[in-house]
């Protein structure tokens, strides 16, 4: 048999940790094997090591401890003979934006040596994979964030490596970009035999790996095909209707309090449920919370989460709760939109966009990149003007709104958006005083943020240097200091592990049981169905809106398979895009 092309047998790798001198175990004890022409998934929570072992294999970092074999090669002793050998595409991979999709490719051929011989023949082989021939002058910075990721794919393999790293590839990536990245992936497996390891925040991913790697807090909680995975759930997973006139949303988030559940999320208009106790044991039909629970076949998102819930107990924060009770509610939607327009130049990024929210809604915005959610998300919080029609939150008029006004408004970026050189305590300081926070209510208020998100052991670490799910906590608690009437969340998953995800949305349930009224974005296609009511956008106009259940109804699903939230968004965009290009 053809030998491994990684070994690696009981990795260690400590970091010293800033600001509270620490120590933290990014691996500790990790074994793992790479076979040669397959597909490995790293999964795991956030800061569980996956990062730091494809550094390792990369030469980037040297263990502290074990032993690591990279094309039979100690990446720690001969760093450039792996990298000369390998692909690497880290999470933020570094493409000039200023230079054309050309220019790139031209530049990473340069830096490897790549011959001009070995370019005639490799340039057309990636521009036919990655669909990027038609935008060779296209300069990178304008290209969407799904073209980005083609690209730096490109730019990786511009030199035929023996063995690819992928660190979150398709992290900010919509559906349709992630499954053409996907098919790029697997062909370079399938048909070229290329040797694979990714990790992923994706467990769908994870599933079509031909092994997967589970990590937790430095530590392998199991490795093997994804059907090992999915088999720990066996007999444990359940399906309950919520009934007619209740919200999927409110029951599980109940749920998540049960300690007989160890998962729970929406699914289709039900609740997903994965029990804990002795997966033998049991009737074929159980009651939960009082409600019928049907068995289902067990996925491999539910055997990680029962791997999980064995080490990892459930997030704290679920108890969210205003000091202001909103005052009494409007009548009338809460946030108005009307034939919005906003154009730069002569290119319209949104055009004649209309919808309403309700106190209280959850409203999911979703689209490709660069469909023009996060335009509208800016305009509506009053950061940029638009460019024809009107546009009513609370009521006012975000144009003319005074500061008063934009107080009751929270708002998530896409991108971290606070001051990396400050530290998380910094942060929430700065953002407090900006809120017209003071005296005690201030210090009550940063206290409240710290404990709600977990962050009191990285209080005094500077935010820049905080791990991707630990951001997206620090801004959160942020937007929630003044405790606003409406919050805009801009993809504020993006990135986020299953239980970070999960953890997120229970306080967001939480506070629009308070009333607070929630406009969300997002490439999880399975958080839809937190929503009350969505709307699907490309090229800057509204495709489709309605109920989670009637956006469902717009898929075409393979025979004999339940229509899902991704199937729906690809067949909306698609059918729009075919009518436009006929």
């Amino acid at each position: 048999m053809t030998p491994p092309v990684v070994i690696g047998k009981d990795l260690r790798k400590t970091f010293r940790a800033r600001g509270n001198g620490g120590e933290v175990r990014a691996l500790d004890g990790v074994s793992i094997e790479v076979r040669p022409g397959e597909l490995t998934a790293l999964v795991g929570p956030d800061g569980a090591g996956k990062t730091t072992l494809i550094r390792l294999m990369a030469g980037l970092l040297a263990a502290d401890g074990g032993t690591l074999r990279v094309l039979d090669i100690d990446p720690a002793v001969e760093p450039q003979r792996v990298q000369d050998r390998i692909g690497y595409m880290p999470q933020r991979f570094g493409l000039y934006e200023d230079l054309s999709v050309q220019e790139n490719l031209d530049l990473y051929a340069d830096l490897h040596g790549v011959t001009a011989a070995e370019r005639s023949q490799r340039y057309p082989q990636l521009m036919q994979m990655t669909d990027l021939g038609r935008f060779t002058g296209r300069l990178a910075g304008r290209l969407s964030g799904g073209m980005k990721q083609k690209l730096g794919l490109a730019c990786t393999l511009v030199r035929s490596p023996e063995l690819l790293l992928l660190d979150e590839p398709t992290v900010g990536v919509d559906p349709l970009s992630r499954r053409e990245l996907w098919v790029i992936v697997q062909h370079l497996v399938r048909e070229q035999g290329l040797t694979v390891l990714t990790s992923t925040s994706y467990l769908d991913e994870a599933e079509k790996a031909a092994r997967v790697l589970v990590l937790h807090a430095g530590k392998a909680l199991a490795q093997s095909e994804p059907a090992g995975v999915t088999r720990v759930a066996a007999g444990r997973s359940l399906a309950l209707d919520p009934g007619s006139g209740n919200n999927a949303r409110n029951l599980q988030a109940r749920l998540l309090d049960d300690p007989e559940v160890i998962d729970a999320v929406p699914d289709g208009g039900l609740v997903r449920v994965v029990r804990a106790g002795d997966a033998s044991a049991g009737p074929a039909r159980n009651s939960i919370a009082g409600l019928t629970a049907l068995p289902v076949e067990p996925r491999f998102e539910d055997g990680f989460m029962v791997l999980l819930r064995g080490t990892a107990a459930h997030e704290a924060g679920v108890d969210i709760r205003l000091q202001r009770p909103l005052p009494a509610a409007e009548a009338g939607p809460v946030v108005q939109v009307r034939d919005l327009i906003k154009r730069f130049g002569d290119f319209t990024a949104v055009n004649d966009v209309s919808f309403e929210v309700r106190r209280g809604e959850i409203f999911g915005l979703l689209g490709p990149n660069g469909a023009g959610k996060t335009t509208t998300f800016r305009m509506l919080c009053g950061l940029l003007p638009p460019s024809g029609g009107t546009l009513k939150v609370a009521g006012v008029d975000v144009r003319s709104a005074g500061a008063a006004a934009r107080a009751r408004l929270g708002y998530v970026a896409q991108k971290f958006s606070l001051y990396g050189s400050l530290t998380v305590g910094e942060n929430l300081e700065f953002f407090a005083s900006a809120y017209g926070l003071r005296g005690g209510i201030r210090r009550q208020r940063i206290d409240w943020a710290i404990r709600q998100f977990d962050l009191e052991q990285h209080e005094h670490t500077a935010s820049g240097e905080l791990p991707g799910g630990f951001k997206q906590r620090l801004a959160m608690g942020a937007a929630l200091l003044h405790e606003p009437h409406i919050l805009f969340l801009d993809e504020p998953t993006s990135g986020a592990d299953p239980l970070a995800r999960r953890a997120f949305w229970r306080r967001i349930t939480a506070l629009a049981e308070q009333g607070v009224t929630v406009i969300v974005t997002t490439h999880f296609m399975q958080e839809a169905e937190y929503c009350d009511h969505i709307a699907i956008m490309d090229g800057g106009r509204v495709l489709a809106q309605g109920s989670p259940a009637e956006i469902r109804r717009l898929a075409h699903p393979a025979e004999g398979r339940q229509a899902s939230m991704e199937d729906a968004f690809i067949a909306v965009v698609e059918a729009a895009r075919a009518r436009a290009g006929s």
